[in-house]
């Protein structure tokens, strides 16, 4: 996947720094706290959301509070055979798949899961390595979250490049 790089400036970072703190924030108010036109936000958000910097407004949900206390990360080697798509695709038939990214090193697809217990942590692992494109598959179950997923350093770095 090649993605298109977009340039920030200072007041693309405080627009999505904004956005970050108070996603339900409206484009008027926006605009008022950044101290530029409405038309202005308006623009700017929309070259960003067209660009692909921006990927959704939507609520970011907790595995963990809605019932998927147990995260994990699974290694797996696949078959050169079935190849990559059609292991993703039977990836993305497991809801507890949250994502999976094709890696250098060992193996071949790195995937972060989540299940109900440590029981059902076996299930999903099961479900995944039940595809005959995949060979192996090791798994490191996640104790702590240290760093939770963040963008905003890499926006202000962006912006002062």
């Amino acid at each position: 996947m090649t993605e298109r790089s977009v340039q920030l400036d200072d007041l693309d970072a405080r627009l999505l720094q904004l956005l970050q703190a108070e996603p339900r924030i409206g484009v008027l108010e926006l605009s008022r706290r950044l101290a530029v036109a409405r038309g202005t936000v308006q623009a700017r958000l929309d070259k960003l959301v067209a660009r692909g910097a921006i990927l959704g407004f939507g609520p970011e949900v907790s595995p963990a509070v809605i019932g998927f206390g147990v995260m994990s990360f699974v290694t797996l080697e696949i078959s050169q055979r079935y190849g990559h798509v059609k292991v993703a695709q039977h990836l993305a038939d497991i809801p507890e798949v949250l994502e999976a990214h094709t890696i250098t090193g060992t193996g071949d697809v790195l995937c972060r899961i989540v299940a109900r217990s440590n029981a059902d942590l076996q299930r999903v692992i099961d479900q995944i390595v039940g595809y005959e494109g995949i060979v192996r598959a090791s798994t490191i179950i996640a104790l702590a979250e240290l760093i939770p997923y963040r963008t905003l350093p890499l926006v202000k770095a962006a912006s002062n490049a």
